[in-house]
């Protein structure tokens, strides 16, 4: 899939939920909703291909893998997050997009406290 086609997909959903926005609301947020999970799933197959270049990096150099797995969790968190809180603006709840925001950014926070641990570990060592 093309940027392009990407592009239209999501201009033509903009323009047909715009077009129904005013007649019938509830189904602007439907078009609005299946065109973002149609371009979701094409950011999936991107994202596949970038978590195989990382991880023949990370075949190069010495790093532990968990490390690797948690950053690949961070990134999907994110997007589902975003993802979600797009929807939920779109669909004009913007209290709830903005916990669906926080709730990703603290469970982001979460999935770190293991990789900084380790830095502070290994600050430690060096600084004994």
């Amino acid at each position: 899939m093309s940027v392009m086609q990407v592009g239209i997909i999501g201009v033509v959903g903009a323009v047909l939920a715009v077009q129904l926005k005013g007649t019938k609301a509830e189904y602007a947020v439907y078009i609005s909703v299946a065109a973002g999970i149609l371009l979701l799933s094409f950011i999936a197959g991107r994202l596949e291909v970038f978590v195989q270049a990382v991880e023949q990096a990370a075949s190069y150099v010495n790093i532990d893998s968990g490390y690797l797995s948690i950053m690949m969790r961070m990134i999907g968190i994110t997007y589902i997050a975003e993802f979600s809180s797009g929807i939920c603006r779109d669909a004009g709840y913007q209290t709830l997009a903005g916990q669906i925001e926080i709730f990703g950014k603290l469970t982001i926070l979460v999935l770190g406290m293991p990789v900084l641990t380790a830095l502070l570990g290994t600050i430690q060592e060096f600084l004994t």
